[in-house]
């Protein structure tokens, strides 16, 4: 066992370009905001280490884009992956609309026992929703997947969300052998992601 953590557990944020999953990951690690924050192309990542329930977490967390140049690496990292975020943006219906290809996604490469949220970003601007949180709520229940909003601005649930994923996927290990928990699969990341500038935080 590792003296510095009891576990360590790789997740991924994913979903479209410009919900703000790059800024949930600034909010959560750094606890910072940018308005305009650089638009993550490939793959980039963030670690944190949290306590619960006097067990030591190492939070590494990935934030995946999606381009089409981009698929074969970034379907790489699914593998390995304890936990997945699917964000989409409440202002945005075709983000909303885009999560059913996403969970494909997480059927095709992930583990058939990865835990999953659904987060709807961007909840502060509230005369913008174009997505209503019972609509949301309602599909999560659907595919039986916890979900709950968040603001990568105000800060609203970002910490709760990470949080709680951490616990779901630490109650899963508990109940398992103890040669699986948490050790995922080295990933070696040669050199630093390509960055554009981009206003992905805010509408």
């Amino acid at each position: 066992m590792n003296p510095e953590y009891d576990y360590l557990f790789k997740l991924l944020l994913i979903g479209d370009s410009g919900v703000g999953k790059s800024c949930l990951l600034l909010r959560f690690v750094d606890d910072s905001y940018l308005d305009s924050y650089i638009s993550t192309i490939g793959v980039d990542f963030k670690i944190r280490t949290v306590e619960q329930d006097g067990k030591t977490i190492k939070l590494q967390i990935w934030d995946i884009a999606r381009q089409e140049r981009f698929r074969t690496i970034t379907s790489s990292y699914y593998r390995g992956a304890h936990g997945i975020i699917i964000v989409y943006d409440v202002t945005d219906q075709d983000s909303f609309n885009n999560v059913k290809q996403w969970l494909n996604e997480i059927d095709r490469y992930a583990s058939e026992n990865v835990n999953k949220l659904l987060v709807g970003n961007k909840c502060d601007l509230a005369d913008k929703r174009a997505v209503s949180y019972e609509t949301a709520k309602a599909f999560a229940d659907e595919i039986g997947i916890p979900f709950m909003e968040t603001s990568a601005k105000n800060a609203l649930n970002v910490e709760q969300a990470f949080m709680a994923m951490a616990a779901s996927i630490k109650d899963r290990m508990a109940s398992q052998p103890a040669a699986n928990n948490a050790r995922p699969a080295t990933v070696q990341i040669r050199g630093q992601p390509v960055e554009q500038k981009t206003s992905c935080c805010s509408s």
